[in-house]
């Protein structure tokens, strides 16, 4: 029996463009044009997966998301955007929601993440143990369970097999400002944009939380004492974390 999926999205091309391609991979889909309509079809009937748009006149994602997860607090979601991950990043991953699509998306990009989030939910803690690949996606799905502990064992566990990548340190620090513990969260964008520059997440939640720390904290004018630079600091914080430099 193929899964089900339900589409919430405002923009007719993309319903057309994710419908097509899913349905090509043998999924079942469902559409729906708004939140509210979305919000109707989802009380309906059973979906194992949805994809919420974060934009749309009426009611927003965040606001589906929310009603969603007020139904089924597990429901897999995966939030379609074109503005970046990340407003409302910590918000959502509160929610349990962990997976992104990035407006412009090509049908194997849709493909791959849908089949990432239906994999991810029958590994278990052996499978997770074996690569890299296995221990992030098991955290993620810990992230979509709510168990915010063990997602955060396996993110150190992830970074203790792999160092180098930037992914877990970006969801490190997302699992930090949902802790209150922004400074932190601040240093774990900085590690992740200090492996790979370019790595979009982690430099916009970077920008966010450094302006949500300015409007929280007013501005620095230079009067506190620190010789470390923002990179020390998280090296620092990363070695606490993980009991070892991950500098190579």
């Amino acid at each position: 029996m193929s899964k089900k999926i339900l589409l919430i999205d405002d923009e007719k091309n993309i319903r057309l463009t994710v419908s097509e391609c899913l349905k090509i991979s043998g999924y079942e889909v469902d559409s729906a044009v708004s939140g509210e309509h979305g919000l109707e079809k989802y009380s309906s009937d059973f979906y194992q997966l949805v994809l919420l748009d974060m934009k749309m006149p009426g009611l927003d994602g965040l606001e589906v998301l929310r009603r969603i997860k007020s139904k089924n607090p597990y429901q897999s979601v995966i939030m379609i955007t074109a503005h970046g991950t990340i407003e409302t990043a910590v918000e959502a991953m509160k929610l349990g929601a962990v997976d992104y699509l990035r407006k412009p998306f090509t049908p194997d990009e849709i493909r791959s993440i849908v089949n990432r989030v239906f994999n991810r939910e029958t590994l278990d803690e052996k499978e997770a143990a074996l690569s890299y690949e296995n221990s992030l996606e098991y955290a993620k799905n810990c992230i979509n369970m709510l168990d915010f502990e063990k997602a955060y064992e396996y993110l150190r566990k992830t970074i203790g097999m792999e160092p180098r990548k930037p992914e877990p340190y970006n969801l490190l620090g997302v699992y930090l400002e949902i802790k209150n513990e922004l400074i932190d969260a601040l240093k774990m964008y900085r590690v992740a944009l200090d492996i790979d520059p370019t790595y979009k997440p982690a430099q916009a939640n970077l920008d966010r939380g450094t302006k949500f720390q300015y409007t929280r904290e007013g501005i620095d004018m230079g009067d506190k004492q620190n010789n470390e630079s923002d990179e020390d600091q998280a090296n620092v914080l990363v070695n606490e974390l993980f009991g070892k430099n991950t500098r190579k």
